[in-house]
Parts: structure tokens; sequence; C-alpha cells
């Protein structure tokens, strides 16, 4: 259920587990198609905006979203 991974997402980076929510966003974006892949993709980025850019998490995300994506 995405909206569920996208809650649980959520709640990894409010309690400040950043990675587990980047990689369980990257790992729903490799796994979804269309409406839903571009939902998870748009809750990643505002993510990276909420940890902020300059973090090195942030980074290889990005890297690791792209390759995800393409």
């Amino acid at each position: 259920d995405v909206e569920a991974q996208l809650l649980v997402a959520d709640l990894d980076v409010s309690g400040g587990h950043v990675q587990d929510a980047f990689d369980r966003l990257i790992g729903l974006v490799a796994r979804t198609t269309d409406d839903e892949r571009d939902t998870v993709r748009e809750r990643l980025l505002e993510l990276f905006t909420v940890v902020g850019v300059a973090d090195p998490r942030v980074a290889a995300a990005r890297r690791a979203l792209a390759s995800a994506l393409f």
C-alpha cells in the first residue's frame, strides 16, 4: 500500500530515521509505475527538502533515486 509506505517514511524522518525513509521510498519507486511512482517520487523530493539539501544522505539518495527511475 503506497499510502501506508508514505506514512511510515514520514514517521521515519520525524523520528530521526532519515536513511530508513529514503531507502523505503527509493525501493518503492523501483517497484511502482505511473501515478503511484510519481506520488512516491514527489514525497521523496519533499523529504529531501525537510532533511536539507546540504545533508550528505540527500545527495546519496538523489543518486539512488535517479538509478531507480532509469
